[in-house]
């Protein structure tokens, strides 16, 4: 990581997900997709998605905060996955979908607990959010097929109905963010 830039670590249902979006925005140097915020050791795909290791899937964002700030970030963050179901996202259900925020130091603590304080003060979501707040620890790379997912394969159902959708809505919503 250079002088230039900075880290985020967010979960919010699959990565695939949070990668095929947030790799589209400027000032984004790389999005990797991994696991994080558990107890094994070196977990991978299959025992992660057991959800016996206590990791979460997803996504360390490399950027550049002189182009995009940490507090846009978030607002893209909390604006395509639901952050009020615990534990869930559609049909993906486990700790391991679960919306949280793992956060590098206290700028980055305090600001995403301002920005949950003030989405449930101004009643965005239909219920109260449940992201969860939590010192970012080791992240470990996700398996390389994982990488570039939606792009390498458009075709497949899952990214077709789930991941294309919110892409779509997310770069008519964020047109000014967008590479």
């Amino acid at each position: 990581m250079s002088e230039m830039q900075a880290v985020a670590t967010l979960a919010g249902g699959c990565f695939w997900c949070l990668e095929a979006v947030f790799e589209r925005l400027r000032g984004v140097e790389s999005v990797m997709p991994g696991y994080t915020g558990g107890q094994a050791e070196h977990p991978d795909y299959e025992s992660v998605c057991g959800g016996k290791t206590g990791h979460a899937e997803a996504v360390e964002i490399h950027y550049d905060p002189a182009q995009i700030g940490y507090d846009e970030l978030l607002a893209i963050f909390f604006s395509i996955h639901d952050p009020t179901t615990l534990n869930r996202q559609g049909n993906d259900i486990g700790t391991q979908y679960r919306s949280a925020i793992f956060w590098h130091d206290e700028r980055q603590h305090t600001t995403a607990q301002a920005m949950i304080d003030e989405l449930n003060t101004a009643g965005v979501w239909h219920a109260p959010i449940v992201t969860e707040l939590q010192r970012a620890g080791r992240f470990y790379p996700a398996e390389p097929y994982h990488r570039h997912y939606f792009a390498q394969h458009p075709e497949q159902g899952y990214c077709q109905f789930v991941i294309a959708p919110k892409v779509e809505k997310f770069s008519q919503v964020f047109r000014d963010k967008l590479r």
